[in-house]
């Protein structure tokens, strides 16, 4: 059906067919998850990078993986963005502007203390997973949602492993 300048306009304007509401809240908060996401990653692989003790190559291989498993839900997370119609992350300053993990370039941290900072930030990471899930069960972006419920999974499962290795 074609838009005559007379018919209303729809709600569904966008790529996705979602609302120009919904693409805005599901992108912001994608957006800051996906920010946390780079910000895992790389204090991931930081702490990889400087693990040391009697356990270094377990510490190191587990990193590694987290570190590869963390990298590759970035990119899909970014273009579900945009395939919403919605704009993502230009650079790594944006994306420190929206992270919600913090940092840790501090020299001499211990590995367990390197797994336990990990940890909490997979659990948070989790919980904004989670909160992001809800933002789609409320806009009805089922497509958006079903990903989100593999990184959610994904990082309860970083956190299990973690959690385990440390206790």
């Amino acid at each position: 059906m074609t838009k005559t300048p007379s018919q209303p306009m729809s709600l569904a304007t966008t790529p996705a067919g979602l609302s120009t509401i919904a693409v805005s809240d599901i992108s912001t908060s994608l957006n800051a998850t996906l920010a946390d996401m780079f910000a895992l990653f790389f204090k991931t692989k930081n702490f990889h990078w400087h693990m040391t003790g009697p356990h270094f190559r377990d510490y190191h291989l587990l990193l590694d993986e987290q570190s590869a498993q963390i990298f590759a839900a970035i990119d899909p997370m970014a273009e579900r963005v945009r395939k919403l119609g919605g704009t993502t992350l230009r650079s790594m300053v944006h994306a420190s502007r929206l992270q919600r993990t913090a940092n840790n370039d501090e020299d001499g941290v211990t590995p367990i203390d390197m797994l336990a900072e990990l940890l909490d930030d997979n659990q948070q990471l989790a919980v904004s997973l989670r909160e992001a899930h809800a933002l789609c069960d409320i806009h009805g972006d089922v497509a958006s949602a079903s990903l989100i419920e593999n990184w959610i999974d994904e990082a309860e499962g970083r956190a299990w492993f973690l959690a385990e290795t440390i206790s």
